[in-house]
């Protein structure tokens, strides 16, 4: 692998900008990529107000073979699909239920006492630890072997623009949220290179055009290949972008803002636009680890292309025996499936740079939520679905568990990554450790 003083040296002799850099860093035969015999790549994705079980858990334990109306979206992936059931936040303390369920869903620890008041409960602040993705994260940044660009990304569609304990599950430390970017553009911009105007857009690639000639000439065909893939993905999400902006495309606002309608219809269209985003960034190996935050806890999202105009917060408190409303939540989470869906596709359909199959054979997909049942606010069999293969486990299954405090799956996903630990978060919750029949 090309060394610190080698790469100053050739980025020198060659005349190469700083802003063509992104597009060079994981081209294998320049020998600046990360190589190892095989990355491993973590992704949680969050959707809030819990879930219909009658449409949603499979029936029985061990093979998987067939999903529920809300995961249908996963057939494609049935027998890359791991379905975890009775796993449960037994995390209690200060806080109701969704600012618990958010909050510590990740961190496996108590929320400090703070003056945001929730339900009936008592008010509560930030976390009092980091979060499971950020630790992972500095684990991988620690060795130069696994360090990247930028460690971890945080993805949001639609995230409301105010930093409260329902809109934050990522924490770099106790007392310490990381806010999502759920604006396409500043994702780009943070990714790429920020323009100076953002309503005259001009292409990243117009200043690096011979920056990257002159790369070209230098690396293997497969990696012009790919020098070419970024280059244009690139150049079509900056039009994407351009047009965009022109509908007034930007950071979501607060539930109550009268310009709501207009960001929910967005949804589909910055919820594609952030995953082609993460896709991109994983294939330039600018992080392994990456968050998508659909929303937040308590998210209220009305989902008019689904025929939904009631919001889902609204609607998640609706009895059982209400089967119009349970019918439109069971499409709200088949949606979000169907997100998890595309982002597993398009990790499927992208080779892995320099070998090795795919981006999705590298790469677990986990998709869980605050709660187990919205009507309820239970923080119970809180649903966690995987896709993929970058940790090893053995996946085309369903797994009933009884019970079992959610930090053991923390724990095994550390551990899967290469991190082993004794506890994480609130140590009494770690019990045996890792959930042994994963693997």
């Amino acid at each position: 692998m090309m060394n610190q003083q080698n790469r100053r040296e050739f980025i020198r002799d060659l005349g190469i900008g700083a802003a063509a850099l992104p597009f060079i860093l994981n081209l294998p035969s320049l020998g600046f990529a990360n190589q190892q015999r095989r990355k491993q790549r973590l992704v949680i994705m969050f959707s809030p107000n819990g879930v219909v079980p009658g449409t949603f858990w499979p029936e029985k334990a061990g093979r998987l073979s067939e999903l529920k109306e809300s995961l249908k979206p996963l057939e494609p992936f049935r027998d890359r699909t791991l379905v975890l059931q009775g796993i449960s936040d037994r995390v209690r303390g200060d806080g109701d239920n969704h600012m618990r369920g958010i909050g510590c869903l990740l961190t496996g620890i108590e929320l400090y006492p703070g003056n945001v008041q929730g339900g009936s409960d008592t008010p509560a602040g930030w976390a009092k630890g980091l979060s499971i993705d950020q630790e992972i994260k500095s684990y991988l940044q620690s060795k130069p072997q696994t360090r990247t660009r930028f460690g971890s990304l945080e993805f949001g569609v639609m995230v409301p623009d105010r930093a409260d304990t329902w809109t934050r599950m990522v924490y770099a430390g106790p007392n310490k949220p990381l806010a999502p970017i759920d604006d396409p553009y500043q994702m780009f911009a943070k990714l790429y290179g920020r323009m100076k105007n953002q309503e005259l857009l001009k292409s990243v690639l117009d200043d690096l055009q011979e920056d990257l000639r002159k790369v070209s000439a230098k690396v293997s065909s497969e990696d012009r290949r790919l020098l070419e893939e970024h280059a244009s993905f690139v150049r079509a999400m900056e039009q994407e972008l351009q047009a965009a902006r022109q509908g007034a495309v930007g950071h979501a606002v607060p539930v109550l803002d009268p310009g709501l309608k207009k960001v929910n219809d967005q949804m589909p269209q910055i919820s594609k636009a952030q995953i082609d985003l993460m896709v991109r960034s994983f294939a330039a190996d600018f992080a392994r680890v990456a968050t998508l935050q659909f929303t937040n806890s308590v998210g209220g999202a009305r989902m008019h292309w689904l025929g939904v105009n009631e919001g889902h917060h609204e609607l998640s408190h609706a009895e059982d025996k209400d089967m119009a409303a349970q019918e439109k939540l069971t499409k709200i989470n088949r949606w979000f499936c169907g997100q998890l869906a595309y982002l597993a596709q398009q990790l499927a359909q992208t080779p892995e740079p320099g070998g090795g199959g795919s981006l999705l054979d590298n790469t677990l997909l986990v998709w869980t939520n605050e709660l187990g049942k919205g009507n309820s606010h239970t923080l119970d069999n809180i649903p966690f679905v995987l896709v993929g293969g970058g940790l090893d486990f053995r996946m085309g299954r369903a797994i009933h568990y009884k019970n079992f405090p959610h930090n053991r799956l923390l724990l095994s996903l550390a551990a899967a990554m290469g991190k082993p630990m004794q506890s994480f978060g609130n140590p009494n919750f770690c019990g045996a450790g890792v959930l042994a029949d994963l693997t």
